[in-house]
């Protein structure tokens, strides 16, 4: 099967879409199917895979998006000898997966992996949050009609979903994740960040972005820490470079540097062993769909501690593999402050989410995933294009 993956964004970007398509990719590839990623920018970029397929754009700031309001020749007609056509971001590779898949009668599916209406009211604080719903409630119902299935990686973002009037059929499918690295992974030393043996480690893994939440993280530890002095907290990750200043500001503000590493951006094959010398995973995100930095967290035995909204509130059984927060500092910093405490309980609950890692690992998802795409695709039939159409496209790449 021709599998023809659609995002605004991918590596060298670092985020939990471009990870779960890669990941999917290679799982995919690996049953012995052919994938193809199409994205914008990045041209430099040296792939070593001949099927990731860039078109110009123009960059976005330093987020690692780039805005663009079409595909080149070259990816148009690759695009359009899909079997089947995934699309991982709703505006800019969404529009164009409908304009470019449905003249060859293309199945599209849609997974929304972002809480949209989160993410603006971080992005552009100044515009209120009734209109950034209003717009998606005005887009999103339309777009979801227009494909073939949408995928929800979680039940609170079907949720959400349903919020913005989409009334399309939905199917929860969870994201994968490559748990066997973190399965195993040895520790690194912990005298090489400055840490002890018998220091209670907290980590958040994860980008360093406005709709993180870190404030409420960094505000959450500086109590933790005044109440169990052997606590420290590791960061692991990176973000632009405005908001990782304004965030260590922030950490050095509340007196707890001291107590604080930065990593900056980590090469993901070595965040397993960063993982595994910790204790506690804690994350006061709740924008996430389905977070991979948790299900990794977890998959690496640890026990997290988030807050109860859509994507953590799915991934985590409070009281069991984590414990849950209402979205307050002083019910997140109890809660933290508790399992810091308790060592039998952090060894217990951690237990338990590793256990329960493995219902989303990427061997499971990608069944899932691949029943639905041969359906579709046996249920469709596509549309080959004219000779006309071939040798308008020919001429047409010939002139660029």
């Amino acid at each position: 099967m021709r599998i023809g993956m659609m995002t605004d964004a991918y590596k060298p970007h670092v985020s939990g879409v471009t990870s779960y398509v890669d990941l999917n990719k290679r799982a995919l590839e690996a049953l012995g199917h052919e994938v193809y990623v199409f994205t914008f920018g990045d041209l430099e970029h040296p792939d070593e895979d001949p099927r990731v397929i860039r078109s110009p754009g123009l960059p976005l700031s330093d987020t690692g998006f780039y805005l663009s309001l079409r595909h080149s020749t070259q990816a148009q007609r690759i695009i359009q000898t899909m079997d089947i056509i995934h699309v991982h971001h709703p505006f800019m590779s969404g529009r164009l997966a409908l304009i470019y898949g449905r003249k060859r009668n293309i199945p599209i599916i849609f997974t929304n992996h972002t809480r949209y209406d989160l993410y603006a009211q971080t992005r552009v604080p100044l515009m209120p949050a009734e209109v950034s719903m209003g717009m998606l409630q005005a887009y999103m119902p339309a777009f979801c009609e227009n494909t073939d299935l949408v995928i929800s990686p979680s039940r609170g973002m079907e949720k959400v979903l349903r919020q913005y009037g989409v009334t399309s059929h939905i199917e929860v499918v969870p994201n994968g994740a490559d748990l066997q690295p973190f399965l195993s992974a040895a520790p690194l030393s912990r005298e090489k960040f400055g840490f002890d043996a018998d220091d209670i480690l907290i980590v958040y893994m994860g980008r360093i972005a406005p709709e993180k939440n870190l404030e409420l993280l960094l505000g959450a530890f500086a109590g933790v820490s005044r109440a169990v002095p052997r606590t420290k907290l590791l960061v692991v990750g990176g973000g632009q470079k405005e908001h990782e200043e304004g965030i260590k500001e922030f950490a050095n503000e509340l007196e707890i540097m001291d107590r604080v590493k930065f990593t900056g951006t980590v090469p993901y094959a070595k965040l397993p062993s960063y993982l595994a010398m910790c204790d506690i995973f804690a994350t006061a995100s709740v924008t996430e769909v389905h977070p991979f930095s948790v299900i990794e967290g977890m998959a690496a035995g640890l026990p997290i501690v988030g807050i109860d909204s859509p994507g953590i509130g799915d991934s985590i059984a409070d009281g069991e593999t984590g414990l849950l927060s209402v979205d307050d500092l002083a019910s997140f910093t109890a809660k933290l402050t508790a399992l810091c405490l308790n060592k039998d309980l952090q060894k217990k609950m951690g237990a338990a989410a590793q256990e329960a890692s493995h219902q989303f690992s990427i061997e499971n998802t990608t069944k899932i995933m691949l029943s639905h795409y041969t359906r579709l695709v046996s249920n469709t039939k596509p549309i080959k294009p004219s000779i006309e159409e071939r040798l308008r496209s020919v001429l047409k790449e010939f002139l660029e």
